[in-house]
């Protein structure tokens, strides 16, 4: 008998040797193919696992739905981190001073950047949204585009149906308890902006604009996307040419999924985290799954079905 307990031992030993070790995944297997928006992070040493929720920043109300798997995540983990902390993004003073860095440098405006025609075009949907031109033009272009992008203008996309789903993970964080961080500070993400010139900036404004004026087709594109859970497809709309970004991805997108890669390991070895990150930076091979596989990490597909708010 005592031998008996001593190999089942020595099995629960190689079992949990074995869950630390490195995935090793072929070059076919390391961009997902899977659709699915939780995915759960283990091995590499990790000691218990930790998750990855992909995220949408703007969704309607009646389509919005976290998924029993996610709660079970939310009960599991210990630590909630969004790309950039809930706390400072709810906190009102912290709101105020990255205001203060939305506006270009130097006393540009808008009018500066842009042709004549080109500029009459974006204040008049400043002037059809009753936003303020003379103070907004001049903010920075690309924030600008945040806002046009966030509430466009279509009956399918009011804000007053609309919600985030990080505000309403945020909720669940503190009904739980549970800590909250971010992969990277607003204030960071605000400095992006600078490293992308005013002018081409100015210009990705213009074609954002056109390229949905009278349309709300991608927005409606992107939710379906969402609840279809097709990451790689989100991906390659975010990577797409369409807005004029396509030779920042590496600034907008890629550089910042390569610098959360070592974040992320050191909070996972911490403690069991849930990364909740937009849905775009997911798939393709320069999304966060393929990179935690590359580093070793083994991401698998968890099941998303809908479940009822508790």
């Amino acid at each position: 008998m005592q031998k008996l307990w001593i190999w089942l031992m020595l099995a629960v030993a190689l079992v949990g040797c074995h869950s630390s070790q490195k995935a090793v995944y072929s070059p076919e297997q390391i961009v997902p193919s899977e659709k699915s928006l939780l995915w759960k992070i283990s091995g590499n040493g990790l000691k218990k696992s930790s998750y990855l929720l992909g995220t949408i920043h703007l969704i309607p109300k009646d389509k919005f739905e976290l998924s029993e798997a996610t709660y079970d995540a939310l009960a599991e983990a210990r630590r909630v981190t969004f790309e950039i902390d809930m706390k400072e993004m709810t906190n009102l003073s912290a709101q105020f001073s990255l205001l203060t860095k939305a506006f270009m440098n130097g006393g540009k405006t808008l009018k500066d950047l842009l042709p004549a025609e080109d500029y009459a075009f974006v204040k008049q949907k400043l002037d059809a949204r009753g936003m303020p031109a003379t103070m907004l033009e001049r903010m920075k272009p690309m924030f600008l585009s945040t806002m046009f992008t966030s509430d466009e203008e279509s009956p399918s996309v009011n804000t007053a149906n609309m919600t985030s789903v990080e505000m309403e993970l945020y909720r669940q964080v503190k009904r739980r308890k549970l800590e909250s961080a971010g992969l990277e500070t607003a204030s960071y993400q605000m400095a992006i902006f600078d490293s992308i010139p005013y002018e081409t900036q100015a210009k990705m404004l213009v074609e954002t604009l056109r390229n949905t004026e009278g349309s709300s087709h991608e927005f409606d594109d992107m939710i379906r996307m969402y609840l279809e859970q097709d990451i790689n497809a989100m991906e390659a709309m975010m990577s797409g040419d369409d807005s004029g970004i396509g030779d920042y991805q590496d600034i907008l997108l890629r550089n910042r999924n390569r610098n959360w890669i070592p974040v992320m390991g050191r909070m996972m070895r911490e403690k069991s985290t849930l990364f909740a990150v937009g849905a775009g930076h997911l798939g393709g091979q320069s999304g966060v799954i393929a990179l935690l596989r590359q580093e070793g990490y083994r991401v698998e597909a968890a099941q998303t079905a809908p479940a009822p708010r508790p």
